[in-house]
């Protein structure tokens, strides 16, 4: 009969690596973590030095680049006039997407996951968004916002008139009619990511709520929701990110002037082109890396901190 000490050493000889596993693990380990360092965390940590630098290619700079401080960051605070105009229509994106699109795309997914008949032919139309770029969404929506022969003012029938509404060209309104348009990209993705996490909840759940009495809402957000968390993690940050990175659509529109000023706009604007202000590009981009972060920073630790309570 096997005694206990035998059995333990046997199970520490099992879980002991050979040399042949620590260089598989390591490379495994090894090369996607070299290329996160090289690609992502490399560029943004060198992004951060130059905003403390007054690098820039409209001037000869004979003594190379120098330290700069928080001159770069005093100037877009104070004398740069898009930037603050930039934080706050990012906010307004970031504020849209939460409020407006992602509930939009939980309650598609959540009467898609009603086995309604047809279901598979309205996730096909509500993804189909998903698959083009934000560039591309913004082209088709010029489309349809066209002043003179667009869709929607064909609709209204305003098109070719006096009357006409400019949807991207009124800086009071394009923030908006761009807010739809990336919405409706970002509704599907969220849809298709809810309705990944619906299929995962266990049926028990919610026929244990039906026996206690709890009618299909209270089901919904005192059962299910709750049992998603792990998606709403991911959506959360995703939504975070699609706000304050949202480039393509207003770049396509107006180049990110005339009422549709990011932050992500601004940088490139600072970053690409002649006579750019290097320095004053990344100064931007660690502001809209900060403001990334923070939400992201909050709700993760939160979320965690609530999981290791119960």
């Amino acid at each position: 009969m096997t005694t206990p000490q035998a059995t333990v050493a046997k199970r520490k000889k099992l879980r002991r690596l050979t040399g042949t596993d620590k260089v598989v693990l390591g490379v495994m380990v090894g090369i996607p973590t070299l290329i996160e360092l090289l690609l992502v965390w490399g560029p943004a940590l060198f992004s951060v030095l130059l905003g403390f630098t007054d690098a820039r290619t409209d001037i000869d700079q004979p003594g190379g680049v120098n330290f700069a401080g928080l001159d770069n960051y005093k100037f877009i605070t104070q004398d740069y006039p898009p930037f603050w105009p930039a934080v706050q229509h990012n906010i307004i994106w970031l504020v849209f997407l939460a409020v407006i699109a992602t509930p939009a795309g939980l309650f598609l997914a959540v009467l898609l996951d009603q086995n309604l008949k047809g279901s598979r032919i309205y996730q096909s139309i509500f993804f189909i968004p998903v698959m083009l770029s934000l560039a591309l969404v913004g082209i088709i929506w010029h489309l349809i916002y066209s002043p003179d022969a667009g869709l929607l003012n064909s609709v209204l029938g305003t098109a070719g008139t006096k009357d006409q509404i400019d949807w991207f060209g009124d800086s009071s309104l394009n923030i908006w009619a761009a807010l739809v348009a990336a919405s409706w990209k970002h509704v599907g993705y969220i849809m298709v990511l809810y309705l990944a996490g619906l299929k995962g909840v266990d049926p028990s759940l919610r026929e244990a709520a039906a026996i206690d009495g709890a009618n299909a809402v209270q089901t919904f957000f005192r059962v299910v929701f709750p049992a998603m968390r792990p998606i709403n993690i991911v959506v959360v940050v995703i939504t975070v990110i699609e706000a304050l990175r949202a480039f393509d659509i207003v770049y396509v529109i107006n180049r990110g002037t005339n009422g549709l000023e990011l932050l992500s706009a601004l940088v490139v604007q600072n970053l690409v082109g002649e006579g750019t202000q290097i320095g004053v590009g990344a100064a931007i981009a660690t502001v809209l890396l900060v403001i990334s972060l923070v939400p992201i920073v909050i709700y993760l630790w939160q979320t965690f901190r609530n999981e290791e309570k119960s």
